[in-house]
């Protein structure tokens, strides 16, 4: 049994994946295929025997489809050209249609003129016959295609219905009682419809998934190998197992490969997503991507091309995206039903007026039969249930941006309300991704401040992120650190200095150990602080132990909030990390996760998500680097931090604008509230098809009718979705207005990425557009906007949407400590 992996375009919903899988599976020799709409792959399990590949293609493409080369990364361009042309043909339709109303409206008033309703006899049917062989012409190979292997979806009720109108048209000239331009109008309009659910569809899945090449990318082009003595620089595509690369401070690694020579401390966490620092010497392997710190290291490259551990992650992110699990839309299953429905009651309508007709008259009417078949066809065009997701995906993609969550695949509404495992990467998700001065326990009668200071002077001209975090320890509290001399550091272990008379040493416990500071009466100590999962820096002054200082990677200042919130929704949270059982253990328990799993590989996360899915759960996976993107791939759902990687970003169904974790649990809830009002939604349009088509039947229901009740499911579809907000803001500015007197009311935003006067120019001059925008001021400091806004005029949500627009993450939902009237207190 062997795997074909496929990219496959011209998917728009859940009926196209089905009737890939239908064929596939109809066909012989082939085992089981799996069909992602998201990402448009296909995994196909097929026995080589007894089908070929090429021709497993060819079906696909018969169906309608086009298949692309699986190594290749549809580029921006190519995704634009689909969505232009698509965009052309709706536009073609568009023109069509609005000359068929141009037409139809006077006929329908009467008064239309004599000579122009003979002119008419020939407008519509060549609008109705340019629609359907114009731009509505690859619609016609799909159902065909479809209709040949016994499949009934979409693509098949559309033809029904445009032929049916086109039939009623023709027959028009042979029995009066066909309206001929009525029924060729209804041929125009539901191919349009058609072609504008393609559109919008194809609008929502073009994306720059440039996921895979962007992975890629973050390895060097070229690398400086060490041939004969001499150094060079050379692709990296050209480089050989067992050669010698040399990589200076501050490079990325170009290669997987072995340390033979120097020392130095290495960046991993974009790749294996452990928030420290790792060293390396001889003997140490590394990984392509990574970011080289301090020292120079001489690399032998172990893997190359396909073996090296970016390409491995890339392979994995395609996995991913084909195995996982398919989202059925819920209009999709009530589409599954409607279509065959609908087609049998067409043949009920003739057998009716057939045989039925000739039982009871003597007769059968094969006009009215005629007449009642067409009629359900038309009526049966779900344009209503077809509107009702993505208007529901609409409605709730517009409250998910105020809050500066972006909802990027219409699937991750359907699913959500059935999430119940949310497994959270530690690093950057749950944590700020970044060390930081934690507790400082000072020894031998030095005060807290003191050491703080000496050890910041003697780490001021290091580059290690552990030396920055001491610094930036001194900078926050305000402490003046003095002047160093003799400064020199040993790459990955420490520094030492003289400060103020003072020999210094600080680094690592072994380090500083080494340097004649005894240890042993902090050894205790020293261990629970490294049980707590901390990194210890110890300080050593003239030989003698100082302090020890405790460095991790911070809790976000929201996370145990958000896990209580997780909880109390019914959602059971699962920590991820590739840092050590230690560490793990601190995070999880310091913000309430019972279930955790460390030392976790980037491929094993994937595992771990598929697993808990195997086990009959919705898994929500929220990340933010490079090693969450398979598992964000495999999810049901991902979330992505904005703050992370292209990879993840691109990975991931859901992308929050800010850091805060909280933004998950607002994610879950504006996806129950969206399926929600799409499950209005759909009960209200089937209860127009589901009236109608019956009524169909009888024959009385003329074409116009048939449209006005299309256009009445819309309408009420469109009430439901979006008049509920209309309305709530109707009352919003009548309950901001007591009295005929405006209230005041105070906003304030934290801004964590507005760093200078121009940022609070930037965002001052965006707010201030506002209606009932009263003044707007910054505090750098705090990173804090102030509003002060007319309540009922202008509202919370347009404030932050106008912030974030402008390129500012908005954290928290900002708060409204005071109001105040306008002219007295409130």
């Amino acid at each position: 049994m062997e795997k074909l992996q496929l990219k496959i375009g011209g998917m728009s919903c859940s009926f196209c994946v089905s009737s890939i899988t239908k064929a596939m599976e109809r066909t012989e020799g082939v085992n089981k295929a799996s069909v992602n709409l998201a990402h448009e792959e296909a995994l196909i399990e097929y026995e080589p025997g007894k089908v070929d590949p090429d021709d497993l293609k060819e079906i696909i493409r018969d169906l309608g489809y086009t298949v692309r080369d699986p190594e290749k990364v549809r580029t921006f361009e190519e995704g634009e050209a689909e969505l232009n042309s698509s965009l052309r043909n709706l536009l073609f339709a568009a023109g069509f249609t609005g000359v068929s109303l141009a037409a139809m409206i006077p006929m329908w008033l009467g008064v239309l003129p004599e000579a122009a309703r003979t002119f008419m006899l020939w407008l519509m049917p060549t609008l109705a016959l340019s629609a359907v062989f114009g731009p509505g012409w690859h619609f016609l190979g799909m159902a065909w295609a479809s209709l040949r292997r016994g499949i009934l979806n979409q693509h098949v009720l559309l033809e029904f219905g445009a032929f049916a109108g086109l039939a009623g048209g023709f027959l028009g000239f042979a029995f009066p009682s066909f309206p001929i331009p009525d029924f060729f109008a209804v041929t125009v309009f539901v191919t349009t419809y058609h072609l504008l659910s393609e559109y919008v569809s194809l609008r929502v899945r073009t994306r720059s998934s440039q996921a895979v090449r962007k992975l890629l990318e973050l390895v060097p082009n070229t690398a400086h190998v060490v041939r004969d003595g001499r150094e060079e620089e050379v692709p990296v595509g050209e480089l050989r197992a067992g050669e010698l690369v040399r990589v200076r401070p501050g490079e990325s690694i170009p290669v997987d490969g072995e340390v033979v020579e120097g020392s130095s401390g290495v960046d991993q966490s974009l790749v294996t997503g452990e928030s420290m620092p790792e060293q390396k010497g001889k003997g140490d392997e590394v990984i392509g991507g990574s970011l080289n710190q301090v020292g120079t290291l001489l690399v032998r490259v172990t893997r190359v091309g396909d073996e090296s551990f970016l390409s491995q992650v890339a392979r994995q992110v395609e996995e991913a995206r084909a195995l996982k699990p398919g989202i059925l839309q819920l209009v999709d299953r009530v589409l599954a039903v409607f279509v065959p429905t609908v087609v049998a009651f067409a043949a009920l309508a003739i057998l009716v007026w057939t045989l039925g007709a000739w039982a009871v008259t003597g007769e059968p009417n094969f006009t009215r039969a005629i007449f009642a078949a067409l009629a359900v066809f038309v009526m049966g065009y779900p344009c209503a249930m077809g509107m009702a997701t993505p208007l529901a995906m609409i409605r709730g993609g517009g409250m998910a941006a105020r809050q500066g969550i972006l909802m990027r695949s219409g699937e991750a509404f359907q699913v959500l309300k059935d999430v119940k495992k949310v497994v959270l990467d530690k690093t950057g998700t749950i944590t700020r991704g970044e060390p930081a001065v934690v507790e400082v326990v000072a020894l031998d009668g030095y005060d807290e401040e003191e050491v703080l200071r000496l050890a910041a002077a003697a780490e001021s001209s290091s580059e290690h992120p552990l030396a920055r975090a001491v610094v930036d320890a001194v900078s926050e509290r305000g402490i003046s650190v003095p002047e160093v001399r003799d400064f020199q550091a040993v790459a990955g272990k420490g520094v030492t200095a003289s400060v103020e008379e003072h020999r210094l040493a600080v680094g690592s416990p072994r380090f500083v150990e080494g340097e004649g500071a005894d240890l042993a009466p902090a050894r205790e100590k020293l261990a629970d602080l490294q049980a707590a999962g901390n990194t210890v820096v110890a300080l050593a002054v003239d030989g003698e132990p100082a302090a020890l200082i405790a460095l991790a990677d911070r809790i976000k200042d929201d996370a145990v909030e958000a896990v209580e919130r997780l909880k109390a929704a019914g959602l059971e949270p699962v920590m991820l990390t590739g840092d050590n059982e230690r560490t793990a253990r601190a995070v999880a328990r310091e913000v309430g996760i019972e279930e955790y799993r460390a030392e976790v590989l980037p491929q094993d996360k994937a595992y771990v998500v598929r697993e808990l899915q195997e086990q009959g759960h919705r898994v929500l996976m929220v990340g933010d680097g490079i090693n969450d993107a398979p598992a964000l791939m495999q999810s049901d759902v991902g979330i992505a931090i904005g703050a992370g990687t292209d990879i993840a970003i691109e990975s991931a169904d859901i992308v929050l604008v800010g850091e805060r974790l909280g933004a998950v649990v607002d994610a879950y809830h504006i996806g129950v509230s969206s399926y929600r009002k799409t499950v209005q939604n759909i009960t209200l349009a089937f209860a127009f098809n589901g009236i109608g088509v019956p009524l169909a039947v009888t024959g009385l229901v003329h074409p116009v009718w048939a449209m006005i009740a299309m256009a009445a499911s819309v309408t009420t579809v469109l009430a439901n979705s979006f008049a509920g907000q209309l309305l709530s803001g109707a009352r919003r500015g009548e309950d901001g207005r007591q009295g005929g007197r405006a209230r005041e009311a105070r906003l304030t935003l934290t801004v964590p990425n507005m760093r200078c006067e121009h940022c609070v120019e930037s965002i001052r001059e965006a707010v201030s557009k506002l209606e009932g925008v009263e003044s707007v001021s910054g505090d750098l400091e705090k990173h804090e906007v102030t509003v002060i806004y007319r309540e009922g005029v202008a509202n919370p949500d347009g404030i932050r949407e106008a912030t974030v627009e402008r390129g500012f993450q908005v954290d928290g939902s900002g708060q409204i400590p005071e109001l105040t009237r306008k002219g007295g207190a409130a």
